[in-house]
């Protein structure tokens, strides 16, 4: 299902965006200013929380640290790019 942006073009709805993601690479930014990059292993429809695989954890463009598995609570996410 599509909704209208402001354009008047077509855009798909987020959570189905966010379920093509399921198994893919995504960036995710924390209000922190970090950055995770990894699997999207799963979320919850309630609160946007996501869990990562295989994520690097970013901040001012190096990595810090790498985790087999994050989960990141969802009213801390600014964004999440696929």
């Amino acid at each position: 299902m599509f909704i209208s942006s402001a354009q008047g073009t077509p855009m798909e709805k987020p959570l189905k965006v966010l379920h093509g993601s399921l198994n893919n690479r995504v960036i995710v930014k924390l209000r922190s200013g970090v950055e995770y990059h990894g699997t999207l292993d799963g979320y919850d429809v309630p609160h946007m929380n996501l869990v990562l695989k295989k994520a690097d954890e970013v901040l001012n463009p190096e990595t810090k640290n790498k985790h087999e598995k994050v989960i990141v609570r969802g009213d801390n996410i600014i964004y999440i790019s696929p």
